[in-house]
């Protein structure tokens, strides 16, 4: 898996408007977490951020609170990768991958991913690394035994099985994070079985990724570690070794 040492992954920090940013250096993760509720001038003035394209996909969203949490996290998004570029958060452009997953037009240098929960969002950047962030709210009536059984693999399972009560529940959403954050730093998405690799269900396990199905030596590429976050929420980051 990739060494640890060969990565600067910072503390989850908050985004607070017109700070100033430090630059994003070769080997450095930067997280910053984003809360969702912003007054309406707040909302406006990161809609007034949005690509045309954008601000279809807002007006889709027939639920004032997604939309909210999407109008905010685009906008911060481009301010961020503006500040990271050295341009404006207008002139970002964004291109997709064949399973959704944004990228820089016209620059394959800074990366970056997004997840957001209720009332908060994650944001990740590097440099000349592909990598995943996943955020979630942990909610005491999420039905996690059947869950696990569903999506999780045989090892992953069986693990689960030995811990019962907070202590599972409090497990299951670290093993979820975790497998979403690296599923989402492949670009494959859902398109990739979550039952087609392995995490550690370990608290501050920082080489989470155990195996991965069918090729073993993906699992060498990638760092998937827990990222520290508030009692309510369970937050994981996957980074690839190199490009």
């Amino acid at each position: 898996m990739a060494s640890m040492t060969e990565l600067a992954i910072s503390e989850v920090r908050d985004v607070v408007p017109g700070q100033c940013l430090e630059d994003l250096l070769p080997g450095a993760v930067h997280l910053w977490q984003l809360r969702l509720d912003a007054s309406p001038a707040e909302v406006t003035a990161n809609y007034s951020l949005l690509s045309a394209e954008e601000k279809e996909r807002a007006e889709r969203f027939r639920v004032e609170r997604p939309r909210t949490a999407f109008v905010l996290t685009r906008g911060t998004l481009r301010l961020m990768l503006a500040h990271y570029l050295g341009g404006e958060a207008r002139d970002v452009q964004f291109r997709y991958e064949a399973h959704g997953k944004p990228f820089l037009r016209g620059n394959d240098k800074v990366f970056f991913n997004v997840s957001h929960t209720d009332g908060l969002a994650l944001l990740a950047f590097a440099r000349a690394r592909r990598l995943g962030v996943d955020v979630e709210k942990v909610k005491p009536d999420t039905e996690v035994e059947k869950l696990s059984e569903r999506f999780f693999s045989e090892r992953e399972c069986r693990d689960l099985r030995q811990l019962t009560g907070d202590e599972l529940k409090v497990a299951f959403f670290r093993v979820w994070t975790r497998k979403e954050a690296y599923i989402k730093a492949t670009g494959e998405g859902l398109s990739l079985p979550l039952d087609q690799f392995d995490v550690s269900i370990a608290a501050g396990d920082r080489d989470a990724l155990r195996a991965t199905r069918p090729d073993a030596r993906e699992a060498e590429r990638w760092t998937v570690s827990d990222v520290p976050m508030q009692s309510a929420y369970a937050a994981a980051v996957a980074v690839a070794e190199t490009l």
